[in-house]
């Protein structure tokens, strides 16, 4: 992967480093028996904690059905499970439950340490806007998922 900031070398950079951080998280996946969306969705649920399918749904831009058979996965796989919510006995909550396999525990480590080693390669100045360029991003790329989730037919929306 080459340096050259010419033109149109945001966008490369921006799909190579898309396309890269994808093929991890489906790697990994791999790992746990998970595809991809899969996997980030649980990483969700361990991040954030347990959360209504509707939230869950909201925070990856899924369908309510394509939750559905996610969660049914993650559950499948002893990842997560549903509850009855404490306030509500109406409402199911997602929760995930045990921790990363130790391959997936042992990936991840790998990978902080090499992280490690590219941000030792940077100074406190340039790693302010590195953070600032990925929070910006991140916002954007969120705000574009809730738009195309938003623009889908609503019988996507509904599951019918």
């Amino acid at each position: 992967m080459s340096t050259d900031a010419g033109p149109g070398a945001g966008a490369r950079l921006g799909a190579e480093l898309s396309d890269a951080v994808v093929l991890f998280h489906d790697a990994i996946g791999s790992l746990m028996g998970l595809s991809a969306t899969d996997h980030k969705a649980l990483g969700i649920l361990r991040r954030e904690g347990p959360m209504s399918a509707t939230r869950l749904a909201a925070r990856t831009g899924l369908t309510p059905g394509a939750v559905t058979g996610l969660v049914d996965r993650l559950e499948a796989a002893g990842l997560a499970r549903r509850e009855r919510d404490g306030d509500d006995r109406r409402r199911l909550t997602i929760v995930a439950t045990d921790p990363a396999s130790p391959d997936v525990a042992a990936a991840f480590a790998r990978l902080q340490r090499a992280m490690a080693g590219v941000t030792a390669q940077f100074s406190a100045g340039e790693l302010a806007v590195v953070a600032r360029w990925v929070e910006a991003t991140t916002t954007v790329l969120r705000e574009q998922v809730h738009e195309i989730a938003h623009r889908r037919a609503p019988e996507a929306r509904t599951g019918a």
